[in-house]
């Protein structure tokens, strides 16, 4: 028997795969169908994919052409399963032409050409009509934002507006941007807006953009009280628009994987959490604005973590913060849970080690500095030989994963709620609430 193996993300299934797939099983008897994982095409940049695995795998089976499909999760699967299934010829389309002769040393390696004048992409953008972005600030964070968010299909970047004028045109022609001299011009051009202010300003630019019709993601912490958040989901929801909160992290390949090898138990129960954030800015005038301080600029990041493996209902909370002249340089807070501990570190100013330590009965998992640009995390235990390590190299500056994630919602995929939930946002809220009332021990 002649084994004949290809591979695909076989997302909205169309009859240019399906002839591809003739064309494959014609080269040999038995044809194996290797469908992509959701996690391994996000963690190689793949992130406009519109169907689960399972309907992906689904489709490819109801073809009737495959005797087998199996998953591929990781770089070099292919050379390990061309040896366990005995397989004599690799095709894929012609467009990865090159890119695969290095399996030549293990099979023949056959490369089809593909159907003209379809394709998934296409087939993406005409399910999905393009969203107008518009970006409030024009600062070097911003400017990422743009650069990444034309890296998921469905979402364009197309106007800039910032309270500075000079800084708003130099913006503008440096990202190709339309530049807008209003708030009102702004949100006229756009069906979405990206928001990086000090969190003090949030509240108002988000209410502007709903009240305009507009769906709105918006950096971290989103609010400064929980009265702001209740407001604002009320009119988010009235009006059926997304509001988003921007956290990369959470999005981060790695991350997610370590969240759901979490839950699974590989660790026993989680005991405690422990985070830390720090940053000292180059420019050194970063201590004019107050809300530029330790929590208000780490709050969220610090926070989430904690929340997210423990819970929201934690039984008592203490702050600790050291600050000159109104500025907070560091915070360090302890949130007691039933049967467990967080603790969290943020620093504006200071530096300190930002890694990440999640301890349980079983076992702990470590993931080094910077924590929460999660792309390299272990799993150890009392017998260091059974230590695991899984790395996830995340593309980019990782902000496009979190623009996927509210472009899926906008389109109507509301799995983001299930995953960022609104009492997670509360209870940050709450707690970022509490620090600005100065319920906090002064160091």
């Amino acid at each position: 028997m002649k084994k004949v193996i290809t591979y695909g993300t076989y997302d909205l299934l169309h009859y240019g795969h399906i002839a591809l797939l003739k064309r494959a099983k014609a080269l040999g008897d038995y044809l194996i169908v290797g469908v992509t994982s959701d996690s391994f095409d996000k963690g190689r940049g793949k992130l406009n994919v519109q169907q689960s695995l399972a309907d992906r795998i689904e489709a490819v089976r109801q073809t009737g052409i495959a005797d087998q499909i199996i998953v591929e999760e990781y770089e070099g699967q292919k050379i390990d399963d061309i040896q366990k299934y005995g397989v004599d010829v690799f095709t894929v389309g012609s467009d990865w032409v090159g890119k695969f002769d290095y399996l030549r040393e293990y099979c023949e390696v056959t490369y089809l050409s593909r159907t003209e004048g379809i394709s998934s992409t296409q087939l993406r953008t005409e399910k999905n009509a393009n969203i107008r972005l518009g970006v409030i600030g024009a600062t070097s964070r911003t400017e990422r934002f743009v650069k990444e968010a034309r890296y998921v299909s469905g979402l364009s970047a197309d106007a800039v507006w910032d309270g500075d004028a000079g800084k708003r045109a130099e913006f503008a022609r440096k990202c190709d941007l339309m530049e807008c001299s209003s708030l009102e011009e702004l949100f006229a051009q756009s069906d979405a807006v990206y928001v990086f202010s000090t969190v003090n300003l949030h509240y108002d630019y988000v209410m502007a953009a709903l009240s305009a019709g507009c769906h709105v993601i918006c950096e971290t912490p989103l609010f400064l009280t929980k009265e702001e958040a209740e407001a604002a989901y009320a009119l988010a929801d009235e009006k059926g628009l997304v509001l988003f909160e921007a956290v990369k992290t959470l999005w981060y390949p790695a991350f997610k994987h370590l969240l759901l090898l979490v839950s699974s138990g590989v660790i026993g129960q989680v005991k405690d959490v422990s985070v830390a954030c720090s940053q000292i800015p180059d420019d050194p005038d970063f201590t004019k604005n107050p809300y530029e301080g330790s929590l208000y600029d780490w709050g969220t990041i610090a926070l989430l973590p904690i929340l997210k493996l423990l819970g929201t209902e934690y039984r008592d909370v203490r702050m600790y913060d050291y600050r000159e002249n109104g500025f907070s340089y560091l915070t360090r807070g302890t949130l007691l849970f039933d049967g467990a501990v967080g603790s969290f570190k943020a620093g504006r100013g200071v530096k300190t080690e930002g890694e990440m330590i999640i301890t349980g009965t079983s076992g702990y998992i470590y993931v080094p500095a910077p924590w929460w640009i999660t792309e390299y995390f272990e799993i150890r235990y009392e017998d260091l030989r059974k230590t695991k390590k899984y790395f996830f190299k995340a593309e980019g500056d990782g902000m496009r994963y979190e623009i996927l994630e509210f472009v899926r919602m906008i389109n109507g995929h509301q799995g983001t709620h299930y995953f960022h939930t609104r009492e997670e946002i509360r209870k940050v809220t709450e707690l970022i609430e509490m620090f600005d009332r100065g319920e906090i021990i002064r160091i």
